[in-house]
């Protein structure tokens, strides 16, 4: 479905306000810029997200890799989260970077209703980024919507942006991650068959098939929650290549503590709340047994406050 067939297929009940972006992770940043929305929409108007479900740079730079924060489903559910009373998740395709500023902003007009436009200190709209501040002002006098414009929210005195959050995952600092995010880093995924070798040492494991663009922390042993069914868990969870196997495979292996039942085929989502070592290679699987139970228990110590304490 065409960015235009899936916009003619919206139908807001009330005017909207509107604001435009990825928003991958929605971190405290974007939440800094939809309750501000939210403000500006009152009880009369709709707060509306459009949020595409790639990043433009993608179809700008065909070739380039990108690594998300969230899936798209993951984000639209935390924009829903965050009091967005309207997400419309659109693919940013060739077409649509082509589209000028004024083109656009009248889709949105027509189609969502729009009277207010609320814009990040980054964003510009329409081909060649040509729709900053002052173009859609004068747009929207011809329109017929006011357009507002946020700064950035700052934290420890950096602004709170997405790329800051994947260098902190990427690093395996979950401690920063959690927050810049404003809530736990999760990743999801189905459980699939692995080599056992986690269930020979004492210690069985999940292992998670993730969607190959979402971004993993660094390689190394975290305490996180694994919510199951709806029910969360302690567990140790592992990211890396296992050397003391020889294995060069990245997984994700989530072995969750005082847990007993079939997992296989099972949708898992792991909440990282902190990081317990980095990877190693042990001289035999004795000493890595070892190792895990140290593992475990530092693991039930860091959760030890329970699921419902802060987030970060």
């Amino acid at each position: 479905m065409s960015f235009r067939q899936r916009l003619a297929r919206v139908a807001p009940d009330r005017e909207t306000v509107v604001t435009v972006g990825v928003f991958d992770g929605v971190h405290l940043g974007h939440r800094h810029l939809l309750r501000r929305m939210g403000e500006l929409a009152g009880a009369d108007k709709l707060p509306a997200v459009i949020t595409f479900s790639n990043r433009p740079i993608t179809v700008l730079r065909p070739g380039t890799e990108v690594k998300y924060l969230t899936t798209p489903e993951q984000r639209s559910d935390l924009l829903r989260q965050a009091g967005v009373g309207l997400v419309v998740c659109l693919e940013f395709t060739r077409e649509l970077s082509e589209l000028s500023a004024k083109d656009f902003a009248g889709l949105l007009v027509d189609s969502l209703k729009m009277k207010g436009l609320v814009l990040g200190p980054d964003t510009a709209l329409g081909h060649n980024r040509e729709g900053d501040l002052d173009h859609m002002t004068s747009l929207g006098r011809g329109l017929g919507f006011w357009v507002e414009t946020l700064e950035p929210l700052a934290e420890g005195g950096s602004p709170v942006k997405s790329r800051n959050i994947r260098e902190a995952v990427s690093q395996g600092d979950i401690a920063v991650c959690n927050q810049l995010l404003g809530r736990r880093f999760s990743l999801s995924g189905e459980v699939v068959v692995g080599n056992r070798q986690g269930r020979k040492l004492g210690f069985p494991t999940a292992n998670l098939a993730c969607p190959p663009d979402l971004l993993l922390p660094a390689d190394a042993i975290y305490a996180a929650w694994a919510i199951i069914d709806g029910t969360p868990h302690l567990s140790a969870t592992s990211i890396g290549i296992r050397p003391t196997f020889g294995l060069t495979q990245r997984v994700v292996e989530v072995h969750v503590l005082d847990f007993d039942g079939d997992l296989y085929g099972k949708e898992i989502q792991v909440e990282f709340v902190a990081r317990l070592r980095g990877q190693e290679k042990f001289q035999d699987i004795d000493q890595l047994a070892a190792q895990i139970q140290r593992d475990v228990d530092q693991a039930r110590s860091e959760l030890a406050l329970g699921y419902g304490s802060a987030t970060v």
